[in-house]
């Protein structure tokens, strides 16, 4: 039984680390994905340079900022390269920590809806805010499946959508969501 046990925790640590080695790569990748070909893209806070290549790479004609106005560093070069590229730069400010309101969420379906495309979100590490953005695009704009589109807020993209783990409110944000578009059962 002790065997049994020490493998059994063996093998949940190596989980962990697994788990935690990926996350860290994320981060140190700056986490961008292609939500869809052309049109919608995702990412952590990009620097000026990351910025510059996806605009070279993908196109990026609009970059959507889901951690709002700053006075740090990251804000200012995100502006002053974005203005650069000839790229419109749009501020949402939202928490990964809050839930966002129905009013909030149709603001931004319809910022993403009417923006020029392909669009980059980002919020810091591209996991819970953009994960949340990419959900709505997903489902409200490209008119994706629910199991496609839910796939967005997932360990792949680094959120741990786990009460008291995790910003669980991006989740709920969307079974909320969910609700008021008719989507759930």
């Amino acid at each position: 039984m002790r065997r049994i046990l020490l493998r059994a925790s063996a093998l949940a640590g190596a989980a962990l680390l697994s788990i935690g080695l990926y996350l860290g790569y994320l981060k140190l990748s700056g986490n961008f994905h292609e939500v869809i070909a052309g049109e919608f893209y995702r990412s952590g806070q990009p620097t000026a340079a990351q910025l510059a290549d996806y605009a070279n790479r993908y196109g990026i004609k609009t970059v959507i900022n889901l951690r709002g106005t700053s006075d740090d560093d990251w804000y200012s070069q995100e502006i002053a390269e974005s203005k650069r590229l000839g790229i419109r730069h749009v501020d949402f400010r939202m928490s990964a920590r809050n839930q966002l309101s129905p009013e909030r969420s149709k603001a931004l379906i319809a910022i993403m809806r009417n923006a020029q495309k392909p669009i980059l979100v980002h919020c810091q590490a591209g996991s819970d805010r953009s994960g949340l953005a990419s959900v709505m695009y997903l489902q409200q704009i490209a008119k994706a499946d629910e199991q496609t589109a839910e796939r967005q807020l997932s360990l792949i993209y680094g959120h741990i959508g786990l009460p008291f783990l995790g910003p669980y409110a991006m989740d709920e944000t969307w079974e909320n969501l969910e609700k008021l578009f008719g989507l759930s059962n």
